[in-house]
């Protein structure tokens, strides 16, 4: 008999959505996605997946959202309101998780 024992601590395939609200429509658009394997906080690497796509790029008044799935079911949605103050850097471990393009951005 094999038993199967999930762990906080063991890495596990996270995804993300980048979303962004269609005012006119009302419907959320996919801008991007991405995942990984890892053991960083799914809601850490929400705030920083969020943070690095809207650094140095105009919104032009649009909003934005990052939608993070676990392995084991559960969701997190990451808004700007919830993103961390100014000076704020994220965890080496969740930076280690990014791809290049977002890590650069929040070098």
């Amino acid at each position: 008999m094999i038993t199967v024992v999930y762990r906080e601590d063991m890495p596990c395939c996270v995804r993300w959505e980048i979303l962004m609200h269609e005012r006119f429509s009302g419907v959320w658009i996919c801008k991007d996605f991405g995942r990984t394997t890892t053991g960083a906080n799914p809601t850490e690497l929400g705030r920083a997946v969020l943070a690095a796509y809207l650094a140095g790029r105009p919104t032009r008044g649009e909003t934005f959202r990052v939608v993070v799935h676990t392995d084991n079911g559960s969701q997190s949605v990451i808004t700007p309101d919830q993103l961390a103050a100014p000076g704020w850097t994220a965890d080496p471990a969740v930076c280690r998780a990014l791809p290049a393009y977002l890590r650069s951005a929040l070098a």
